[in-house]
């Protein structure tokens, strides 16, 4: 077996005992620096990645092949890659740039297996008259019309 596919098995093993946890992402550099980057349901602890980093570390030889492992969940500064990332974030604000790289902010309401839900707040010039009125409306967005997710950080 490949070195990578024995580390993807690996992790794949130990997510199958955790099912609250989720593959984001696994990269091995070409100099066997090995990424795992998990994520949660509700959230990932140090010690979620600490056990990631055992049940990998402690299954491999590096007398037959040297390695580094780093295992972490997305910061704050990633954007969210997988529908099921959304789940932890409905009640947030969302800044999605869509594929014709226009933007739209706004309040994670749901979601579904096909799209997210947000409630835009924003103001526009009266239709009627002078001024401008303060507009509520959700929108739908399929995840197939989405290219970047991130929430919004606020203080």
């Amino acid at each position: 077996m490949e070195f990578k596919e024995k580390v993807a098995t690996l992790v794949e093993q130990f997510l199958e005992t955790r099912p609250e946890l989720f593959l984001i992402d696994l990269k091995i550099s070409v100099d066997s620096n090995i990424t795992v980057i998990i994520d949660g349901d509700e959230s990932v602890s140090l010690q979620d990645c600490l056990d990631v980093s055992r049940a990998v570390e402690f299954q491999l030889d590096r007398d037959e092949h040297d390695f580094s492992l780093q295992v972490m969940s997305p910061g704050l500064s990633e954007p969210l890659i997988l529908p099921r990332q959304y789940g932890k974030n409905i009640g947030r604000e969302l800044t999605i740039t869509l594929h014709d790289d226009s933007e739209v902010q706004g309040e994670l309401l749901q979601l579904s297996e096909e799209a997210i839900t947000l409630e835009l707040r924003y103001r526009r010039p009266k239709l009627i008259g002078k001024g401008k009125e303060d507009v509520v409306e959700e929108r739908i967005i399929p995840f197939s019309g989405i290219k970047k997710a991130m929430v919004v950080i606020k203080f």
